[in-house]
């Protein structure tokens, strides 16, 4: 069923049937440590390039939720899946052995919520019995194409956000009686642009999409931030939350205690020098599969709105002095049998 301008609630939600999670050292050093299914202290991954470091991410990722849940790999119909790099090579040549047909998405550090909605529609519109949607990142990667190779040694503003070494991989379904949690329903993001250049200044940059999707989720549900136990944006961080708090709040909502960002809980800000917190495609998606559905799961959390935020520059854009777009999609994970 259509739900005003940008959302669908689904009839019949798509169930997530498996999850998996895997990161890189530092990641594991902060507070979700415990929390992942593997920490790998090899940041290389055993490969020879940061790129296809990056590529073994994905693919231990992957097949870590089929394994899961003993799931075919002949049995998922299509991956939604994406990461920062220009033409998704970390996807294209991670995912090429699992031999499913390929939806390669680029949403920033929201593609895990762009796989996720398209996922959702699929199983539920009747295309498919079984997804993967994915995302990954990782932090030499993501400097070597947008910022400084790592041998150069740039100080980083404190606005800046450390990206994550990290994946995110979901199954969804129609299996509810095995199921971790439902999506009983998507916001879907459009592009927010307000000027912001600074691309040190990401949680500036994402903010005003992450407003605009959560106020219009609550526009086509007819819902306020009471309708949720947690709102979690992706990779605001710090800086980000400050101005998306301000800016709910002269919608006249109060988001302060329901309110939580992936980039702020992935890393101690403190003791780990990551700044404004993390961020980039694995952030989001690490931060669901480790942290975010357990607790859905388990009926700590009976219903979350997860928003998933990115921003949508290139290396040409920024060279070119273009401003940062953002945009944000919204995902309602329900926890099964509430």
């Amino acid at each position: 069923m259509q739900l005003g301008k940008a959302s669908i609630k689904f009839e019949e939600p798509p169930i997530i049937e498996s999850m998996a999670s895997i990161v890189g050292k530092k990641e594991g050093d902060g507070p979700l440590g415990k929390l992942f299914d593997m920490v790998e202290q090899d940041d290389m991954f055993g490969a020879d390039t940061w790129e296809k470091a990056e590529s073994a991410l994905q693919k231990q990722t992957a097949d870590l939720a089929i394994e899961k849940r003993d799931i075919r790999r002949k049995d998922i119909r299509y991956l939604f899946a994406g990461d920062l790099l220009g033409q998704l090579i970390a996807t294209s040549f991670g995912t090429v052995d699992l031999e499913i047909p390929l939806f390669g998405l680029f949403g920033a550090c929201s593609t895990m919520g762009e796989a996720l909605n398209l996922g959702a529609m699929a199983v539920a519109g009747g295309f498919a019995d079984k997804v993967m949607a994915m995302a990954s990142s990782h932090f030499a990667t993501a400097e070597k194409q947008f910022r400084f190779p790592l041998s150069y040694g740039n100080q980083r503003p404190f606005s800046s956000s450390w990206t994550v070494t990290g994946c995110g991989s979901v199954i969804l379904g129609k299996n509810k009686n095995e199921g971790i949690a439902a999506i009983s329903g998507i916001t879907t993001g459009r592009m927010v642009d307000m000027g912001i250049k600074d691309s040190m200044n990401m949680g500036a940059a994402m903010a005003p999409s992450a407003f605009h999707t959560i106020q219009q989720n609550f526009e086509d549900f007819n819902v306020d931030e009471s309708y949720y136990d947690k709102i979690i944006t992706g990779d605001l961080g710090s800086v980000g939350r400050t101005i998306l708090l301000d800016f709910m709040k002269n919608k006249g909502h109060n988001l302060e205690s329901v309110h939580t960002d992936c980039g702020i809980e992935i890393f101690d800000s403190e003791t780990q020098d990551t700044h404004n917190g993390g961020s980039g495609c694995g952030c989001a998606a690490s931060t669901l599969c480790s942290y975010i559905l357990p607790k859905v799961h388990s009926g700590e959390w009976k219903r979350v709105l997860f928003v998933p935020t990115g921003a949508l520059l290139s290396t040409v854009s920024f060279n070119e002095g273009e401003s940062i777009p953002g945009i944000a999609h919204g995902v309602v994970i329900e926890h099964i049998g509430s």
